[in-house]
Order: C-alpha cells, then sequence, then structure tokens
C-alpha cells in the first residue's frame, strides 16, 4: 500500500517530506520520489529501491521550496523503476496516488487522441493529464480537480500539487484513507495516516469516504463527492507517543515481535477484570446475544487467519455458526445474511479497502457489525456499530506480527463474553478460559526466549526453496500463517496445510529436501498430528 504526504510550510519542506515517508515504510515500497515548487515551477527528484536512494540524490541534487508531495510506491501498473515513480507530473502539476484507477485505459486513450504524451507505464499519469486536460481549458486547479473526480473509477487516495500555486495542496480520497495535519504558524499537512504526520502536529481531521479538500496555509476547505462543502470535525491523535527508534534492534519487525508480551498484557487488560477472573467488554454489545443466528467475519491477509483461528472458539464456546471469507471475495459474491446477524471485520489499519466494502454489504443488508481494528478513529472503526481496539500501538515492520496476538487477544475475548452471554457457558467456564488467557503474556515471554535456537534453525532453512507448514484445529489457520509469513520475509515458497489433507495431494512432494515445520501442541488432535509426522518420516521429509 503506497504512502502519501504533503506539505505547505514555512520553510523548505524537502528533507520534512522524505522524514515523513520513513514512517510510511511499513506499508512497504519499491520506489520513492517527491516534488516540490521552485519559484513557481514544478521539480522532481525520484528513485528506485529504498528511501536512502533518494536521499543520497537529494544530496547530490537538493530540492527548495516550501510546498511539496512524496510518495513511497508499491507497483501497481509498471515495473518498479525511477520512471514509473510518483509524483508523476505535466507542466500544469505533479500527482502522488494511493491505490487504482480502474478506467485508465479509457482515459489514457482519450487524452492522447486530445494529444496529450504519456511517458510512463503508470495508471496515476492518466489523472495528472486529466486534471491537466480541464486547466487547459481555463479552469482554476480546484475546478478542474472537482469536474475531473467524478470521471475516475476506483478506490484512490490522490495528492495534487500545482505549478504556479505556492500556497495550494489538493488531497482527494475514495476508498484509500487520508489526513489532514494542522501546524503551529499555518503549516498544513497532507499523510496516508496518522504516524506520517506525527512528528509535525497532533491535530488531524480525516477525510470521509468521496471527500476532497483544498489545503491552503491555516485552511482546509472540504467537500463532499458531490463537491458540496462539508464539516469535517479536528481530532486530536496519540500517534506521536509512539515516535521511536529501533531501539537495540536490528530492525522494527524484531522490535514488534518482542512487543508481544506487552501489547498482549494491555489489550488483554482492556478487555477482562483481572480480580474477577471475567471478561469485561469496553463496549456494550449492540444486540441480543441470546438472539444471534449466524457469524460472519471477514478480513485480508494475517487479519483474515486471525479470524479463521476465531471461527473455532466462536463455533465451541458461543455455539454460533460462523461463516468466514477473504473480504476481496466476500465483497463480490452476494452472500446471503442471516437475519439477526453480526458481522465481525478484522483490519489492522482500519482502512482497507475491501474489508470496508464487505462491511457496508453487511450493512446494508441488516448485519450488525463489530470492527476490530487496530486504529480507533480509522474508518472502519467509525462505520462499525462498535470498535473493538487492539491495543498493538503502530506497527512499522511489513509483516503484521504484534498486531496479529493482539487481534486474537480481542477475538478470544468476544467468543467468551458471547458464549457467556448466549448461556452456552457458566461462570465456572468463562474463570477457566480468563485464567488460560492470563497467562498469555508470561508464555509469549518464554517463547521469546528460544530465539538463539531459532536463530540457528533459520540459517538451515534459509537454504530451502520450498516449506511446507502443517495443523489441526486452530493450528491449521496458525500454519497458513506461517507460510504467508516465511514468503513475505524471507521470498521462500511455502504452503500451509491441513494435517489431516496430508494424504490428499502434499505427500507427493516430500523428500529429504523438502522442511515440514508442524504445529502440534498438546490438545485433542495431537495423536492425529503425530500420525502425520509418521507419514513424513517415511518419506525422509526434515520435520
Amino acid at each position: 500500500m503506497c504512502g502519501i504526504v504533503g506539505i505547505l510550510g514555512q520553510g523548505p519542506v524537502a528533507g520534512s517530506l522524505v522524514d515523513a515517508l520513513k514512517r510510511l515504510e511499513y506499508r512497504g515500497y519499491d520506489s520513492a520520489g517527491i516534488a516540490t515548487l521552485e519559484n513557481g515551477k514544478l521539480a522532481r527528484r525520484r528513485a528506485e529501491g529504498k528511501l536512502r536512494n533518494l536521499e543520497a540524490l537529494l544530496r547530490e541534487q537538493p530540492l527548495n521550496g516550501s510546498v511539496g508531495i512524496g510518495h513511497t510506491r508499491w507497483a501497481t501498473h509498471g515495473r518498479p523503476t525511477e520512471n514509473n515513480a510518483h509524483p508523476h507530473a505535466t507542466d500544469k502539476l505533479a500527482v502522488v496516488h494511493n491505490g487504482i484507477i480502474e478506467n485508465f485505459r479509457e482515459l489514457r486513450d482519450e487524452l492522447i487522441a486530445k494529444g496529450h504524451e504519456f511517458v510512463t507505464q503508470t495508471d496515476t499519469e492518466a489523472v495528472a493529464h486529466l486534471v491537466t486536460e480541464a486547466i487547459n481549458h481555463g479552469l482554476s486547479p480546484e475546478q478542474a480537480v472537482a469536474i475531473s473526480l467524478p470521471r475516475l473509477k476506483g478506490a484512490f487516495a490522490l495528492a495534487l500539487l500545482f505549478a504556479g500555486e505556492d500556497n495550494l495542496l489538493i488531497g482527494a480520497r475514495r476508498g484509500a484513507p487520508l489526513a489532514v495535519g494542522y501546524g503551529e504558524g499555518g503549516e498544513m499537512y497532507l499523510g496516508s495516516d496518522a504516524l506520517a504526520l506525527a512528528a509535525f502536529t497532533d491535530t488531524i481531521t480525516y477525510l470521509e469516504d468521496g471527500d476532497w479538500v483544498i489545503l491552503r496555509r491555516g485552511s482546509a476547505e472540504f467537500r463532499n463527492e458531490a463537491n458540496e462543502p462539508v464539516f469535517r470535525a479536528k481530532l486530536k491523535t496519540q500517534a506521536s507517543a509512539f515516535l521511536v527508534d529501533k531501539g537495540n534492534y536490528r530492525h522494527f519487525m524484531a522490535k514488534e515481535i518482542h512487543e508481544q508480551p506487552e501489547v498482549v498484557a494491555r489489550t488483554l487488560a482492556h478487555y477482562i477484570d483481572f480480580s474477577t477472573g471475567t471478561v469485561r467488554l469496553p463496549f456494550e454489545l449492540p444486540f441480543d446475544a441470546k438472539k444471534l443466528t449466524g457469524l460472519t467475519v471477514t478480513a485480508c491477509g494475517t487479519a483474515y487467519y486471525a479470524g479463521l483461528v476465531a471461527k473455532y472458539w466462536f463455533e465451541r464456546f458461543a455455539r454460533l455458526r460462523v461463516e468466514i471469507d477473504v473480504a476481496s471475495e466476500f465483497r463480490y459474491r452476494e452472500a446471503p445474511l442471516p437475519d439477526e446477524g453480526l458481522m465481525i471485520v478484522v483490519s489492522q489499519s482500519g482502512e482497507t479497502a475491501d474489508s470496508l466494502a464487505s462491511l457496508r454489504y453487511a450493512k446494508a443488508h441488516g448485519q450488525k457489525i463489530v470492527g476490530v481494528v487496530n486504529v480507533p478513529t480509522s474508518t472502519i472503526a467509525r462505520e462499525s456499530d462498535v470498535a473493538a481496539p487492539t491495543l498493538a500501538g503502530p506497527e512499522i515492520g511489513v509483516a503484521s506480527t504484534k498486531a496479529f496476538t493482539c487481534q486474537l487477544t480481542v477475538l478470544a475475548a468476544l467468543a467468551v463474553a458471547l458464549g457467556r452471554a448466549r448461556g452456552v457457558l457458566d461462570a465456572a467456564s468463562e474463570q477457566r478460559l480468563v485464567n488460560e488467557l492470563m497467562v498469555v503474556p508470561g508464555l509469549l515471554a518464554e517463547a521469546l526466549k528460544l530465539e538463539t535456537g531459532i536463530e540457528v534453525l533459520a540459517h538451515q532453512l534459509g537454504k530451502a526453496t520450498d516449506v511446507l507448514y502443517l495443523g489441526r484445529g486452530t493450528s491449521y489457520p496458525l500454519a497458513l500463517e506461517g507460510a504467508l509469513k516465511l514468503k513475505e520475509i524471507s521470498y521462500i515458497h511455502a504452503e500451509g496445510y491441513a494435517a489431516g489433507e496430508l494424504k490428499h495431494g502434499p505427500i507427493a512432494l516430500i523428500d529429504e529436501q523438502l522442511p515440514v515445520i508442524v504445529i502440534a501442541p498438546t490438545d485433542p488432535v495431537l495423536e492425529k498430528t503425530v500420525s502425520n509426522l509418521q507419514e513424513v518420516s517415511a518419506r525422509g521429509g526434515r520435520i
């Protein structure tokens, strides 16, 4: 997911733009760039790879200018090259973009026919030329944006900088998040999230879906999708409290893995009463739990695997029938939903576009919504009937680690609470389960003591080209999550399988070269898992 930042400052902004982009590195990216106005003229610097490459370029070719935009790109249209890196520009404007313009080919063909010359493979360049075409017909930047936005199809966030306009930035949001920040001395900011702006301000406004905003120093004029002036509230954010460095860790992911005992304990304290051993939800349930006829869970990526684990819990402890699907599939399949039903949407950012679309579909079909999110001011949190916060703090590393375990913590508490409210669990059962949850932070700390041995094992696995993960019960979704992490972080091909499915295909791949990672806790299906281990061992697999 790309990162956007814009600054209307009092002095040179290039360094601040790069610093803000560094706080968005957790989103992942393959190129970066910034643009400023120098004496009213657009000037850009772009580079492939990491931000350090952009910083090196700026040392050689510095940029001045007190207004600018910046971007970290995750390639969607066109290879991750300097030419395809944002900002994209014409002689009239520069633009940065998060999301996908679905009708860019149609717009591109139309604009080429009108004499526009395209020089990249990106969908974003169509936005630059579309707005430029309107300006060429005598419209102001604001008017040009107003007539261009309705022509764009897809989900996007945009920030636009205009030649000759050193007191103007325009931002727009449809699907992808965008926030406005208010600084001292009239400075104004745009950012993909509050963390990008945390070094500059703790006062922000989130654009609602379909909004666009005209920024000048000291002012922000918000308009909705119908181009009507609207009021959007200013909020105080605590993101600045989390502006910490890597400490003694080599990278943010290692730091966040080691933060898990602390953040899981913090999340548990928000949901359980340690003195009584009972669940104490920080909100009222917006439904009668006994009347619930079904539960739908939707999410993407790691959050989806957290939901898969929780499916076992909701079925076992609350006796609820659970449907779960990845949000990118659920939003399009027109699923029938039960009367008196509940949907749980799980999202670290609270801005995941497919998850938000699924939420809106479910809400339109009469479902109550619980949003399990890490950002309490996010769109999913605001549009849910109830926001169930995870207290993981910002996750800078690309891989979701501490967010995953905090999501599991919240979902476990919800499962127990629903079980109690539905009369499935008695007081003794609730206390037993809560007591088990209370020891989790300590067990996480014990697991982290194994790091030295795990590092030795990792060096051995680093030579593998393929890895198989196996598990049964709740260990099956954990196998899927483990395989995802290995793929995402090491680029080693990995697959997660239900251990009982071993004989139905994967067993054909097992030989002396294939590492097989088995999640085998002492649970009711341990004996079955052991029988699968024997099948792997018989074929010489590395367990």
